[in-house]
């Protein structure tokens, strides 16, 4: 998993700020998700990914993999993506995913 951080990455937002989970229409996401084209996780799907810098709503995006949210009660790991090269604290991340991974168990990986 460490491999992957400090890489840099592009991708699709298909759930952009604002914009209610597809499941959980009371979920709103306050920051831009999406997935990495082309790379598939351990799910089978492409690689979920939180993107941090975004002040609006976003379709694509470029940016440098900062951080990976390892869920311990799940199959799915999420990667934190930095868009405009900030190095956010541990803090600060576990904050702007809370609104999602507060329903699950997992721990914030760094390098």
């Amino acid at each position: 998993m460490n491999h992957i951080i400090g890489s840099f990455v592009k991708g699709t937002i298909d759930r952009p700020m604002g914009s209610a989970h597809p499941d959980y229409p009371d979920l709103i996401y306050p920051i831009n998700y999406g997935y990495v084209d082309g790379i598939f996780a351990d799910d089978g799907e492409e690689q979920d990914v939180y993107v941090l810098g975004a002040g609006e709503p976003l379709e694509t995006f470029e940016g440098k993999v900062i951080a990976v949210y390892h869920r311990t009660n799940d199959s799915e790991d999420k990667w934190i993506v930095s868009l405009d090269g900030k190095e956010y604290t541990d803090e600060e991340i576990l904050e702007a995913i809370d609104f999602q991974e507060r329903y699950f168990e997992g721990m914030l990986l760094r390098q």
